[in-house]
């Protein structure tokens, strides 16, 4: 009996050739396309962003044309909660979230996947850029970088877990981005030449404050923008609007460039400081995840990366309770900002990673 999977397609060439690719290895397959917000209902036009009708129609053509059914699931609800709530309250609360990595983890990897088992599905199919191996040495599965560095997307699928990895195949993992095209235009998909979405599903424009503002309701106040001695510099504009190691959009003039430093939701203060204030040695994780080891009852040396788009940096962590680790940098690393992740790896392989509570200037370790 052919093995039986549901490939997540969003309407884009990525997802599209990983349907291609299971169809030709003589997978069962089925195309789903989640339905996760209303564009209305969050202020936006239904143009340039995903769950859009138009790439509902994308998917389901190239779906149609693999000769698969095509469904829509609705996850507005869980959507919400675990997403869209949860980015504005980081922002009330002066943290800067990764709804991307809240997606994957909340909806595609659990939602998606409890909705496979009650299909009686055995794999979920996505087109992100990574791989999935089984260690037979620790009898664990293991989530490694794409082979392709430009497109590597494990940072962002650090909480994948091992009954999950095990019922997860990425197809395009050894793929790299103009051949995933070549395949799409080979096969006459409408997508093939379609952009990448850059930006935040749900906030294609950018302009998170003024999202939550619309999404919300809600007006936030201004406050003092301080000085590292406490003394006030001027007024910011309200605290949703900032983010540690930003500078542009500040309008205060000063001797030298000034950047935010931290944020103070109690307070209602944004303190700036100068860029060599913003570097700091040590940080704590909590929410952590662990995928190659089942702990890290000792020091670990590994490479370490705090946002996406950072390039990993050496660093020795220790697991400092059943869900904290604490991670300490060769060198000491600019603008490590709480609410975002830490991802760590050896080589090619993610060790785990979790979410970052707190920054030191001074080695914790």
């Amino acid at each position: 009996m052919n093995k039986r999977a549901i490939i997540a397609m969003s309407g884009g060439v990525d997802s599209s050739v990983a349907a291609y690719l299971m169809k030709s290895q003589g997978y069962s397959c089925i195309g789903v396309t989640m339905k996760l917000f209303d564009n209305p209902e969050i202020g936006l036009t239904n143009e340039h962003t995903c769950c859009s009708l138009d790439d509902v129609e994308d998917a389901k053509s190239v779906a149609f044309s693999l000769g698969m059914p095509h469904y829509v699931f609705n996850f507005k609800d869980d959507f919400r909660e675990k997403v869209v709530d949860k980015f504005i309250s980081c922002y009330e609360n002066a943290l800067t979230p990764n709804p991307c990595i809240d997606c994957n983890r909340y909806l595609k990897f659990e939602r998606l996947f409890q909705r496979a088992k009650e299909l009686d599905y055995d794999y979920i199919v996505t087109g992100h850029y990574a791989r999935v191996s089984y260690d037979e040495a620790s009898k664990r599965f293991f989530l490694k970088k794409a082979l392709d560095p430009a497109k590597d997307q494990s940072y962002v699928l650090y909480s994948l877990t091992q009954e999950q990895l095990s019922h997860i195949i990425f197809p395009l993992g050894d793929l790299t981005k103009p051949e995933v095209r070549a395949i799409a235009s080979e096969h006459g998909f409408v997508n093939a030449k379609k952009h990448d979405s850059q930006d935040i599903c749900f906030v294609p424009d950018g302009d998170y404050a003024a999202f939550i503002e619309r999404f919300t309701g809600k007006t936030f106040p201004e406050g003092d923008f301080i000085d590292t001695n406490g003394s006030k510099l001027g007024t910011h504009k309200g605290i949703i609007r900032y983010t540690v190691g930003q500078r542009k959009g500040l309008g205060i003039s000063a001797p030298q460039p000034l950047y935010v430093a931290a944020i103070n939701p109690d307070a209602n203060t944004v303190m700036l400081a100068e860029n060599k204030d913003l570097f700091s040695r040590s940080l704590t994780a909590n929410d952590i995840n662990l995928i190659s080891v089942k702990d890290i009852s000792s020091p670990m040396r590994v490479a370490a990366k705090i946002r996406y788009r950072h390039a990993e940096q050496p660093a020795t962590v220790i697991q400092t309770g059943e869900d904290e680790i604490s991670v300490t940098f060769d060198i000491p690393q600019r603008a490590i900002t709480k609410g975002q992740r830490v991802v760590l790896y050896n080589g090619d392989t993610v060790i785990g990673g979790g979410t970052i509570t707190e920054s030191f200037k001074e080695p914790i370790l």
